[in-house]
């Protein structure tokens, strides 16, 4: 425990809080925005919403802070919030808009904040003036960035009126409905202050005392690991809305984040200061390796690269002067180690553990039975500190996908139909467990099963798990050379309870789900590619990042390019086709399968690992709004790889749309000689 904290003094916010401003209403039209920003205050009928414009659903932390602005990590920030915002086919707000516009609040429809973790969106909106975020509904880790940084959130569209009328708010109103632990650090001004008052044991800690009972595989995994009476680890068991804190296996940041956590550990806690239990925590340099190859002049002149550049060296310093583990670039060629999800899965996370990892993909490694998810800087920072992190215990959603999968369908293609469902596009997943189970999940291999939890986060859900099975103790023996023996103790015990309760269940048969893709703007959009009734040309297909750059991802690309080849075709002429490498050791994988010169006879480029185009940093982005791109990525919100339009796919289907030009679904040669006769 660090001294020097258990001496600071920590004051509370006041029972009623006071929002001086105006209010920015985020609409679908991007006149009222350029008319709110101009100073005129738009009319709101709260008693009668019908009457009012219609406000932005689904806005992405991508638009709140493109990916280019997270490589400020200061106060600079206040600058840039929503200037990623689509509006129709505008992007009404430009640098210092909201700053210059004296706003307090914003407004938005449903899913606000939804996508990457990335503190910055929250910190830039804090930084530019904003204090009250409302909408309908709140992503998880967007809303509790928001409540680590003191930025108030509320799903109360009459506090518009009080606030307009310069009205005293009962900090009640934002701490209403929520557990004990969040009601605390919403009243201390955030976590870091809330932590400071826990070390000093002025804060209150509701005890854990749910008694045994049926429970899911999370809510297991939970109980382990939550702090007990005197600090004792582990409690008997824990049910949906059990707040508390849970002492962490695997801390893991990367360096869009890391620099802005160290900043605050410097300022807050001491340059001299140790981080908790530093063999516990990994860094990665993963993000930005390929910048400089698709950074546009203008964003060069804006000094982005060198501040991109300054990410890097915040963190590699942070790392050596704390001891830690950092996964870098490499020293002989361009590229990383790995990206920090495939590289955890690989190497570090074990079925049964707690890892977090500061980017909303984290649920990776649910694959293999793990609680595994996403949290934003402030809880990064923090938890080198305590080595712990806020929980407060989700429901689960169970999903069961029964039956044989098609030949040509893959996890992703499952994915993309989860996402496309009323339950999940309403907004009714957001923060809970995605379980998933049934004969077609057992079917797939680890590397698959990845792709389901990792996509967990585009649910919005707080992780994807899988039970671990046979499938869990041969990777672990296979991949990572553990004794079979260990690694099927590591598994005992780790299933749900056959009387365990879901808030929801999902059933899907594997039979009835045929190749799919996601259109442009939104991971939700998804469809079944014969419902394609025109062509759509593709300009560039890309395979790759945490979720496309697996082993298996590497043996579909391959089977695909293989049988294009015997038959006399490659990528075709008008296509620019990428595959990108999640980590060194698929690198490797692929130089003993022999795909390498797969690859290269059919035309595609390979890229070293980093996620890269996923990102908008990397080869593989769009530079025109007109370009079409197919890819294999989790995401396509509006802008994330660049102005172009970008469907989702599998790794099938990009390779073979990539062959044929076209969005296409893929049948093997012998499947389509059968079709023929």
């Amino acid at each position: 425990m660090i001294n020097s904290l258990l001496e600071r003094k920590i004051e509370k916010r006041p029972d009623r809080v006071r929002l001086p401003g105006r209010i920015l209403f985020l609409t679908e039209d991007p006149e009222l925005i350029r008319q709110q920003l101009a100073g005129a205050d738009l009319p709101w009928d709260t008693q009668n919403p019908a009457n009012n414009p219609k406000l932005r659903d689904d806005i992405s932390t991508d638009e709140i802070t493109p990916a280019h602005i997270c490589f400020f990590f200061d106060e600079t920030l206040g600058e840039f919030p929503y200037t990623g915002l689509k509006c129709g086919n505008e992007t009404p707000i430009q640098r210092g808009d909201v700053k210059k516009g004296g706003f307090v609040a914003a407004v938005s429809g449903k899913r606000r904040g939804k996508g990457s973790s990335r503190e910055q969106s929250p910190y830039a909106e804090r930084c530019a003036g904003i204090r009250l975020v409302i909408a309908e509904n709140i992503e998880r880790i967007y809303k509790q960035n928001c409540q680590n940084l003191g930025v108030l959130t509320s799903t109360n569209f009459g506090l518009i009126d009080a606030i307009r009328g310069g009205q005293e708010v009962a900090l009640s109103e934002f701490t209403r409905g929520e557990d004990e632990i969040t009601r605390q650090i919403i009243e201390h001004g955030g976590l870091f202050n809330f932590n400071v008052a826990r070390m000093q044991g002025k804060v209150f800690l509701p005890p854990l005392e749910t008694t045994k009972r049926p429970m899911t595989l999370a809510e297991k995994i939970f109980a382990r690991h939550m702090t007990g009476a005197l600090g004792k680890v582990g409690v008997e068991a824990v049910k949906p809305g059990d707040s508390g804190f849970a002492v962490t296996d695997l801390r893991f940041s990367h360096e869009y984040v890391t620099p802005m956590a160290a900043i605050f550990f410097d300022q807050l806690v001491g340059r001299d200061a140790p981080v908790n239990d530093p063999s516990t925590v990994v860094f990665f340099r993963d993000h930005l390796t390929f910048l400089d190859e698709v950074l546009s002049e203008q964003k060069r002149k804006m000094g982005l690269l060198d501040l991109a550049s300054q990410l890097k060296l915040k963190q590699e310093a942070f790392a050596k002067q704390r001891g830690i583990k950092l996964h870098g670039e490499l020293k002989d060629r361009k590229g990383s180690e790995g990206i920090c999800h495939s590289v955890v899965l690989e190497s570090y996370a074990l079925p049964g553990q707690v890892v977090v990892g500061s980017d909303s993909h984290t649920p990776h490694s649910g694959a293999i039975g793990c609680v595994a998810f996403g949290i934003g800087t402030t809880d990064v920072f923090n938890s080198w500190i305590t080595k712990d992190v806020r929980v407060n215990v989700p429901e689960s959603v169970r999903v069961i996908i029964r039956g044989r999968k098609h030949p040509n369908v893959t996890a992703k293609d499952f994915i993309l139909k989860i996402l496309a469902l009323d339950y999940v596009k309403s907004g009714k997943a957001l923060a809970k467990v995605i379980e998933y189970s049934g004969e077609a999940i057992e079917a797939l291999s680890v590397d698959e099963r990845a792709t389901m939890t990792n996509m967990a986060a585009e649910i919005g859900g707080f992780t994807g798990i899988v039970a671990p099975d046979r499938k869990a103790v041969d990777f672990l023996v296979e991949r990572r050379g553990m004794d079979r023996k260990q690694a099927e103790a590591r598994i005992e015990g780790l299933s749900s309870d056959a009387d365990a309760r879901y808030a929801h269940s999902i059933e899907l048969n594997a039979a009835d789900i045929t190749p799919m893709i996601a259109t442009p703007g939104d991971p939700g959009n998804g469809k079944f590619i014969s419902e394609l009734h025109t062509p759509v040309p593709v300009d560039l297909a890309y395979g790759g990042t945490c979720t496309a750059g697996k082993n298996e991802d590497m043996d579909m690309y391959a089977l695909v390019l293989s049988d294009a080849l015997k038959h006399g075709k490659r990528v075709a002429d008008s296509v620019q086709f990428y595959i990108q490498f999640g980590s060194q050791e698929t690198r490797d994988y692929c130089v003993r399968m022999g795909y390498l010169d797969i690859f290269s006879r059919a035309g595609a480029r390979v890229i070293e690992p980093s996620c890269g185009a996923c990102i908008n940093a990397g080869p593989g982005v769009t530079t025109s709004s007109e370009q079409v791109v197919i890819s294999a990525q989790n995401r396509n919100f509006p802008g994330r790889s660049g102005p172009g339009q970008m469907y989702l796919a599998s790794p099938l289907t990009v390779a073979a749309s990539a062959v044929a030009g076209y969005i296409v679904a893929f049948h093997a040669s012998a499947e389509r000689e059968l079709i023929g006769v």
